[in-house]
């Protein structure tokens, strides 16, 4: 095996020393903020366990009943942990005390500070009921001491392994960052239709859709979520911009079109309510947050991160006496060595579909030789794709680089499925969860497929790898994913209910509940630190590795205007070489002149 970059050896070691169950790893940094806590889970069964223990107390100790609030505010927050509505009356019925003094107790909960009255109706005579951020606070500080006290007092575990910072009601953890629930707003949305948001097909938006309860008990108002495939969103986004008013108050963007839809003035800049609002900017991948970002301007906060990487079958290459592949050689040689179509398994999958997803494989490899596909300027050990100008958007399709990678691909068909030239990037992830393929170079954010279904031979057996890099390469990771931004065109009075619902839906609280909902992707380093997060999946881990190393880089596909086109010309230009319609040169010359005519037309260069 070739002596490893210092990136990827660390990354390699944070994933060989880390099992399913509780992830560890070198990424810990100090800044960011560890602390004892209580996650969203525990907090549930904390509640239950202070209700089943009021009932024994009932039932077995001779002890007069009083004016006890506990079962009211119990029930508040268990209701908003599950995202279900909370009325007096619903309050004053589980108090188990006389309905009068239930009123009393409330309103005396409610001047304390301790609960939330939001308007149902625009008369205010219907209303909901929602705890405060001061009674969450106090009740997770609660539930902390009685865990540190049935530790201390009935022995349970031992300080430092077990003990008081590792207890949990219902299981144990290591002692790492925990991030509490969500928290309501103070105030419901000031809208008066529902809250309007318009994403992806995938899994981290689907774990929004089955959220959506819980959304609206947050903000107060309902909630329409429309979600489209990739093709059909970036269409939708493009024809609601031409309508007078935005039909949309939220609309999820692929990273790579914030340059496109800034230019075109799709999206409202950012920066003054970033500003006015205090986001905690550091805490997003630095990667992701640039690639929402165009001239200077921030468009977008990231709700998912999810690089490309070459995903292997370890117990695979083990069998065969192999190690797992870090170059483009070594990826050939793999893919050779576990190469068997007469037994049902393929030695790769890639996205060789024609156009666009072809055009993303070119794109990416291409940059694992060490450039990328545009002239962009060099800066330090990458490549600045934040300000490309003039010769900087040149096309660099007649570069050895680019030949490198071509001839790359065509030797690849040799070991990749039948169907390999009608593949895209759900299918080559269904390929290696079904044991169809030894190695797949797969988006995170398909990798649930896998990582979270025990039925796959893959399960618990990948190696995440960068992509393999070329003679003149270093290891990168090109990172993909979505950011929320809020239309241009969306009507003045909704601007700042948008904007206090994009917090939400990218803070910390809510990323977490993507993760505990299906997903596997987040754009922030401290979720990837929290010990419930790190327990579901080694790959959040890795990919937060990545990230601090970096190792992830947005620069291989920059998000430039015309980038849907030139993926497009790319990809259809490859695609003719593949199936041996053209030459490797020809390909390449045909996809270099309608490229340069592209970038000339729009009065980049001469």
């Amino acid at each position: 095996m070739p002596e490893l970059p210092g990136a990827l050896r660390e990354v390699m070691n944070l994933q060989r020393g880390q099992s399913r169950a509780r992830p560890e790893g070198p990424f810990e940094s100090g800044d960011v903020p560890r602390a004892k806590g209580i996650s969203g889970e525990e907090f549930a069964l904390f509640l239950d366990f202070i209700d089943a223990l009021g009932d024994e107390a009932d039932q077995v100790l001779s002890l007069k009943r009083g004016y006890n609030e506990t079962r009211m505010i119990t029930t508040l927050l268990r209701n908003h942990l599950q995202g279900k509505l909370t009325t007096k009356s619903l309050l004053a019925n589980a108090s188990g005390l006389g309905y009068g003094t239930a009123i009393r107790a409330i309103n005396s909960i409610e001047k304390r500070g301790l609960l939330i009255r939001r308007p149902r109706t625009a008369t205010g005579k219907s209303f909901s009921l929602h705890p405060s951020d001061k009674l969450i606070a106090e009740w997770q500080e609660y539930a902390r001491r009685v865990r540190g006290a049935i530790s201390s007092t009935l022995g349970i575990g031992t300080a430092g392994k077990g003990g008081i910072g590792d207890y949990f009601f219902g299981s144990s953890y290591g002692d790492n960052l925990t991030i509490p629930p969500p928290t309501p707003l103070q105030s419901k949305l000031d809208l008066q239709s529902d809250l309007r948001v318009l994403v992806h097909a995938d899994p981290t938006f689907m774990a929004m859709n089955v959220l959506k309860r819980q959304f609206e008990g947050l903000f107060g108002v309902g909630m329409n979520s429309r979600a489209l495939s990739i093709d059909r969103l970036r269409q939708e986004i493009l024809a609601n911009a031409v309508q007078d008013t935005s039909r949309y108050d939220i609309i999820a963007c692929d990273l790579p079109w914030f340059g496109e839809l800034a230019e075109k003035s799709v999206l409202l800049p950012i920066n003054d309510l970033i500003d006015e609002s205090k986001v905690d900017i550091g805490d997003f991948h630095k990667v992701a947050l640039a690639s929402a970002r165009y001239g200077g301007d921030q468009y977008g906060l990231p709700v998912q991160t999810t690089p490309e990487l070459l995903c292997v079958r370890r117990d695979l290459c083990d069998a065969a006496g192999i190690g797992v592949p870090f170059t483009i050689s070594d990826t050939l040689e793999t893919a050779r060595a576990l190469h068997n179509r007469p037994q049902g398994q393929s030695g790769i999958a890639w996205n060789a579909a024609r156009g666009t997803p072809l055009g993303h494989t070119f794109m990416f490899v291409m940059g694992a030789m060490g450039r990328p596909f545009l002239n962009l300027a060099q800066v330090g050990d990458h490549f600045d794709a934040e300000w490309p100008q003039g010769e900087n958007l040149r096309p660099m399709l007649q570069s050895d680089e680019a030949f490198a990678t071509a001839e790359y691909l065509s030797e690849l068909l040799d070991y990749s499925p039948v169907s390999i030239l009608s593949m895209s990037w759900y299918e080559r992830a269904r390929a290696y969860a079904d044991g169809e393929v030894a190695m797949a170079y797969c988006a995170t954010l398909l990798a649930p497929l896998f990582e979270l279904n025990s039925d796959s031979p893959a399960f618990g057996v990948t190696e995440f790898l960068p992509h393999p890099y070329g003679p003149g390469g270093k290891p990168i990771a090109p990172v993909g994913g979505y950011a929320l931004a809020i239309p241009s065109n969306i009507a003045p009075d909704r601007i700042d209910a948008a904007w206090k619902a994009l917090q939400s839906f990218t803070s910390p609280q809510t990323i977490k509940l993507y993760i505990e909902n299906g997903s596997l992707v987040t754009p922030r380093f401290s979720v990837s630190m929290d010990r419930k997060v790190r327990s579901v999946s080694p790959l959040i881990s890795i990919v937060d590795g990545m990230a601090r190393s970096g190792i992830l880089q947005y620069w291989p596909r920059p998000p430039v205007p015309e980038i849907t086109e030139l993926i497009e010309i790319i990809g259809t230009e490859l695609h003719d070489m593949l199936q041996g319609a053209t030459s490797v040169g020809t390909a390449l010359m045909n996809a270099q002149n309608r490229a340069d005519a592209l970038m000339r037309a729009r009065g980049h260069y001469v």
